[in-house]
């Protein structure tokens, strides 16, 4: 009897579609190629000093564990974080903390649902969903959305004519990785009401938080929790709002003591979250607000550089992004996978090119993104403009245009 040496379920993890071209992106850069990376949340804005000054100052020898559930003095000041933001009704034991924000959708993953249940998406969704979702047995649900009306949610009825008996959840992005959508507060009340009715459990993603704009303010799902305590659940990270990607901390937080009693669990099977990590993270409580303000203003003007520039190129179609720092963006090409390589193979501008990620990693349903990439618009504005160009320039030599 024979036999392969993995599984089959592995197999079936997706390859990351930010991440399926770096070694075409290597391979330029070997050659001398300065490569523009606009395929990754990998922001270029600097961490408050406070947190960097956590390590300069940083004397414990050994680095040791941390406690399973998160260390005390991080879950302090996440609190009062969440308190500042109008949400006081949340204290240590609702919190726990993740190794990233990754950690937490798989932590809410196994603790919402049996092998094989359902969990409603709305696509292009956040591509590593799909890897989670394969790694705890979970089949993704996925609700297009259309770049016609800014990727916003779809009617309740075509939201409810996908639930079935095997649906446990539905999970949602806001402000939203990729599309940069912001959710009005009446789709977010739509969910809310759709969970209530049919007992479901409802999930948001809030890494994005803080970048709304043109004056629009996120609705967190926070506000309707204690409506829906054993039902709503909100993942959170760090990485995005203080640019700490690298300090690998997430948040899950949930008023169901069953859940955060059985994550906790999960939490002491993996031992702990980082030592160093979680100590940069309590100094969120000295970040001044003009931090925030500031880092708002620098990501809007982004935005407008970005948008302003693309919608001026033919044949491109990009709607307004609303928040986060993502955009999916139509390009007039047959393949955009293919693009996005030939660009790292193929396409020099005064000996630079452009990385970009192609959006079909972003829907479940085959086919679909075949003609968009998302983009990060993770640079600085000079940066972004020259990426821009290069774009243009590229789109015009490009042969496989529809």
């Amino acid at each position: 009897m024979s036999h392969e040496f993995c599984s089959t379920r592995l197999k079936k993890v997706q390859a990351s579609p930010i991440r399926k071209l770096v070694p075409f992106a290597l391979e330029a850069k070997k050659q001398g190629v300065h490569v523009y990376h606009l395929n990754i949340g990998d922001p270029d804005v600097k961490t408050p000093e406070v947190m960097i000054d956590v390590l300069r100052q940083w004397e414990k020898n050994p680095i040791g564990y941390d406690h399973s559930k998160g260390n005390a003095a991080f879950i302090d000041a996440l609190i009062g974080y969440y308190h500042k933001l109008g949400f006081g009704y949340l204290k240590p034991a609702d919190i726990q903390v993740a190794t990233g924000g990754s950690e937490a959708i798989s932590m809410a993953f196994f603790a919402t649902c049996e092998a094989g249940d359902e969990v409603i998406v709305f696509e292009p969704f956040y591509t590593n969903y799909n890897g989670y979702a394969t790694v705890n047995d979970v089949k993704l649900v996925p609700i297009l959305t259309k770049i016609e009306n800014g990727f916003h949610l779809p009617a309740r009825e075509e939201i409810e004519k996908k639930i079935t008996p095997k649906t446990r959840a539905i999970l949602y992005c806001n402000p939203n990785n990729p599309t940069g959508t912001v959710y009005t507060k009446e789709e977010i009340e739509m969910l809310v009401d759709i969970a209530k009715k049919y007992n479901l459990f409802l999930m948001s993603d809030e890494v994005y938080r803080e970048y709304a704009y043109d004056g629009r303010k996120q609705i967190s799902l926070l506000h309707y929790m204690p409506q829906l305590p054993k039902q709503l659940i909100v993942l959170d990270s760090l990485s995005k709002r203080y640019s700490l990607c690298g300090a690998r901390l997430g948040v899950l937080i949930s008023l169901n003591s069953d859940i955060m009693e059985g994550i906790l669990r999960i939490g002491q099977a993996r031992l702990s979250s980082g030592l160093v990590d979680q100590a940069i993270g309590a100094a969120l409580k000295d970040v001044p607000d003009s931090y925030f303000a500031e880092v708002h203003k620098e990501y809007e003007t982004r935005r407008d550089v970005l948008f302003e520039g693309l919608k001026k190129v033919p044949g491109i179609v990009i709607p307004r992004p609303e928040g986060a720092f993502y955009s999916i963006v139509k390009l007039p090409v047959k393949d955009s996978e293919h693009f996005a390589q030939w660009l790292l193979t193929d396409f020099r501008d005064n000996n630079e090119t452009v990385m970009v990620a192609p959006a079909g990693g972003f829907y479940a349903q085959p086919d679909l993104g075949k003609h968009e990439v998302r983009i990060a618009y993770v640079l600085n504005a000079k940066d972004l403009k020259r990426s821009i160009e290069i774009i243009e320039k590229a789109l015009a030599v490009y042969p496989q245009k529809i």
